[in-house]
């Protein structure tokens, strides 16, 4: 698994459960402030503080089911009664806590309520509960909005990820070994340029989501050396199809070469083109935001991937290190370096692996069995020498 402990501050992890900790605290708290100030009544208030919210909720539901029966049953739900009911929230568990909180109200008897006069509070509670909600002041907020669409993957990101993968990384990864053996043998001069630990590809995320089409362009000390033999295949109706990488030499502050094969992620430059259309509605923050959520499933998706483990490296480009003119082929080089590391620790040379002790190692374990039938234990004897 790749180290992504340098980029912890950067990549957003995914949301908690720490809101609804907080509010089933909030809730328990107040709950026993309710209690001591007035015990007697407490499973009144309760009951009646559930039943105005989940009427709220039942009528804000019932005001946008009018929508969807009237004008999007058969277009968005094919015709079904069922699915309507689900998309405008009048699921089970707000059926539920009305029903619940209803039902209590009932068993502790309304004489207490009614004597109180709050029938209204019940009445007006909900009502103006749906005003303000379908008004938006009681919408969800970004960050509802943002967990909302990461938890069932309806971000952009999420999409170009399983795109990349499934279109693209899923096909050309698991043959990319055998692409660089045979790169290397009709190549024998540039052999030797290629370390352990470069026989993978590395793929660019740049933050900004900005790339040019020729990397001597972002950085002249990355030089075009040749393409890997390419990979046909029939898809999508295009027969022989042709998928191909490009090997890269890699100057050192030395002027040393690294051979290795290194692209940029393509979906990226998506992003980078919504941001300036419009009609997308997709600004400088969303970009950056789909950006690192991009590179966070990407990852997610090949880590659990058998067909593509250990045969790519992920580089996130920040955008702080664009003043140096060389970032990008030190990046490179730095992840190079770490995979010499990785691989050299995880595959070590033979004449480093120590060689068992020979009084150890000298014959094969064999399972010693008495025939003998066991004998009871004897009382210590004292022994004397003279």
């Amino acid at each position: 698994m790749q180290n992504h402990q340098e980029h912890e501050a950067v990549i957003p992890r995914p949301r908690g459960n720490l809101p609804k900790a907080c509010a089933a605290a909030i809730a328990v708290i107040t709950t026993g402030v309710v209690m001591f100030a007035s015990p007697e009544k407490v499973l009144v208030w309760v009951a009646l503080a559930v039943l105005v919210v989940a009427l709220g909720s039942l009528l804000h539901a019932a005001c946008l089911l009018a929508e969807e029966l009237l004008h999007h049953r058969n277009t968005r739900h094919r015709g079904r009664v069922r699915p309507v009911l689900s998309a405008c929230g009048l699921g089970r568990w707000v059926l539920l806590a009305a029903g619940s909180g209803g039902l209590l109200l009932h068993l502790k008897g309304c004489s207490p309520l009614l004597e109180a006069q709050r029938w209204e509070l019940l009445l007006l509670a909900p009502v103006y509960y749906t005003l303000l909600k379908a008004l938006g002041v009681l919408g969800p907020s970004e960050v509802e909005v943002s967990e909302i669409c990461e938890e069932r993957k309806m971000n952009v990101a999420h999409g170009l990820a399983w795109s990349f993968y499934l279109g693209y990384l899923k096909l050309v990864l698991p043959r990319l070994e055998e692409s660089i053996a045979e790169f290397c043998a009709s190549h024998p001069t540039s052999r030797n340029l290629w370390a352990r630990g470069s026989r993978k590809l590395l793929i660019l995320v740049p933050l900004n989501a900005k790339m040019s089409h020729q990397l001597k362009d972002e950085d002249e000390r990355l030089q075009f050396y040749n393409n890997l033999p390419n990979y046909e295949m029939n898809m999508g109706g295009v027969q022989g199809r042709v998928y191909k990488h490009s090997v890269y030499k890699v100057l050192d502050e030395n002027g040393w070469a690294h051979e290795c094969v290194v692209e940029y992620a393509t979906p990226v430059l998506t992003l980078y083109k919504m941001s300036h259309e419009s009609t997308a509605g997709f600004g400088e923050t969303e970009r950056t935001q789909q950006v690192l959520l991009f590179y966070r499933t990407l990852h997610h998706i090949l880590e659990r991937s058998l067909e593509c483990q250990n045969r790519y490296r992920l580089i996130l480009l920040l955008n702080e290190t664009e003043d140096d003119p060389h970032f990008l082929s030190k990046s490179i080089l730095k992840h190079l370096n770490q995979q010499e590391r990785e691989e050299i620790f995880l595959n070590p040379l033979p004449q480093q692996e120590m060689e068992p002790p020979a009084e150890v190692m000298s014959r094969v374990p064999t399972l010693m069995i008495s025939l003998e039938s066991p004998q009871p234990l004897r009382d210590p004897v004292e022994e004397t020498y003279e």
